[in-house]
């Protein structure tokens, strides 16, 4: 039930644009083209089956998970309340 101005079913469109978009951020993440045949950051070979399933990588597994974990605990705050900005 929208409540003002908005129709019904607005909130529900606006979390749909939500995930689309962060779907579409994701996507153009990818890596494209020929795999390296040796990780990027450390210099160790990168397993075919990797190479394989993921077109275009340029990081082994280790260096990757690293650099996620990394993304993962980035400074933005994502929470509204508050308390958490304050911490």
């Amino acid at each position: 039930m929208a409540g003002g101005w908005s129709r019904d079913g607005a909130v529900q469109d606006q979390i749909d644009d939500t995930v689309s978009d962060a779907v579409a951020a994701a996507r153009a993440r990818l890596p494209r083209g020929e795999s390296a045949e040796y990780c990027d950051i450390c210099g160790e070979d990168i397993p075919e089956k990797r190479r394989i399933a993921v077109p275009g990588v340029r990081t082994c597994v280790a260096c990757q998970s690293g650099r996620d974990e990394a993304v993962r605990h980035s400074s933005i705050n994502r929470r509204g309340s508050k308390d958490s900005q304050l911490r």
